[in-house]
């Protein structure tokens, strides 16, 4: 896949699975993948872990009742204190839609190539 134009959190998770060589994210969604870029290392570790967390949870809950759905509350909290409540968000649904945590590593990875108030292009 060339080029994929996203603005929602569901579409960058599809062109992440989908391996697109060159991203542009256009509106809000722009400025939470740069918080999910710009995060040190070692506060990624614990929001990603934290997210992994969610994202189970969220997944078996239907399975479970809901029962499970209390670990995504309590990782929650670490994933928000790392990127923030919206970013957090964001994050757990490109994961959701992308088929997995992984692919918050692998955009983490694309390059920047330009920027403005309205988009970003990241490319691998």
């Amino acid at each position: 896949m060339a080029t994929a134009k996203v603005d929602t959190e569901q579409d960058l998770g599809k062109a992440l699975k989908d391996d697109a060589d060159t991203i542009e994210i256009n509106g809000d969604l722009r400025k939470k993948v740069l918080r999910i870029k710009a995060t040190g290392k070692v506060a990624w570790v614990v929001a990603i872990g934290a997210i992994a967390i969610a994202i189970t949870a969220i997944m078996v809950s239907p399975a479970s009742g809901g029962a499970s759905s209390a670990a995504g509350v309590i990782a929650a909290p670490a994933a928000i204190a790392a990127l923030g409540a919206p970013v957090a968000y964001s994050a757990i649904v490109i994961a959701i839609a992308a088929g997995g945590v992984g692919s918050l590593n692998k955009l983490r990875k694309y390059k920047v190539v330009s920027q403005n108030e309205n988009s970003l292009v990241l490319k691998k």
